[in-house]
């Protein structure tokens, strides 16, 4: 399901002068990605027959290019809290595409995302070469994405789930779907896992409203892309990594969805909070 606001967005309103700045982000933008892109397939075409599974080098390729991606857009990122250092995974809230490159900018991960993301122009490339792992959300294939799930869990990747199953405005968490945390109940997996809750927070340029850089409901990609790309001065995004949660410590999946929700949901008030107090 498409989360959709009461209050539709704002219609963005791009001039001459905003379109010729994102063309002049967008093309190096887009040789950036794409040609680093080049580097980390033939460097997986070395790493898989020696590492099988793992991913001892690509993945940070993916990390150097999101950073550097952020920066030709112009938009700075701070990141808070701890580094999770034992086996797991992390959840987060999600409000933008560019949640791609913020999280993919802090730390080697893998993002578990619906089957047809597989089959987007461009972004469908980009996530099947850095290693994405697509679910199809269809009960007769649950079993064998278990399996899929367990696997690359046990091979010690680092998952990224947005269990909010959409994207919203940037204003709020949309309650958790608790399926996918039953994998990390799997077999010896919930004695060694631990889920560590990220917050992801935008603060928009000055002047805009609040949802600026949040992508919802029927909201075009081709458009927003060219929404941020033409913002002269950007905002900010913050990005608050929560202590992580131990699975045997939590009863069952939705308790452990629960606990989750609620760190990164109060992580996103907090951030608005501080930035509603900055401002005044």
């Amino acid at each position: 399901m498409t989360w959709h606001s009461d209050v539709p967005p704002e219609v963005p309103r791009v001039g001459p002068g905003g379109y010729a700045l994102a063309v002049v982000r967008g093309v190096p933008l887009a040789l950036w990605v794409f040609g680093l892109l080049g580097l980390h397939m033939l460097v997986r075409l070395i790493e898989r027959p020696l590492a099988g599974l793992n991913r001892p080098v690509s993945p940070w390729i993916t990390v150097i290019v999101c950073r550097g991606a952020l920066w030709l857009m112009g938009l700075p990122m701070e990141v808070r809290g701890p580094r999770m250092t034992g086996q797991g995974a992390m959840v987060a809230n999600h409000s933008s595409w560019l949640d791609i490159f913020a999280l993919n900018a802090i730390e080697p991960l893998y993002f578990v995302s619906k089957s047809e993301v597989a089959g987007w122009p461009g972004v469908g490339v980009l996530a099947k070469a850095t290693g994405t792992l697509f679910i199809r959300r269809e009960r007769r294939e649950a079993a064998a994405q278990q399996r899929l799930l367990e696997e690359r869990l046990s091979a010690r990747h680092r998952l990224m789930f947005f269990p909010e199953g959409t994207s919203t405005d940037n204003l709020r968490v949309a309650p958790f779907k608790t399926t996918l945390f039953g994998v990390f109940y799997s077999g010896a997996l919930a004695e060694e896992m631990e889920v560590q809750p990220i917050s992801v927070a935008y603060h928009p340029p000055a002047g805009a409203e609040p949802r600026y850089y949040g992508w919802w409901g029927d909201m075009g990609f081709g458009l927003n892309l060219v929404k941020v790309l033409a913002t002269r001065r950007q905002g900010s995004v913050e990005v608050i990594r929560h202590a992580p949660i131990r699975v045997a410590a939590m009863p069952d999946r939705k308790s452990l969805a629960r606990a989750a929700e609620a760190a990164v949901r109060e992580g996103l008030e907090t951030a608005k909070r501080a930035l509603a107090k900055g401002g005044a």
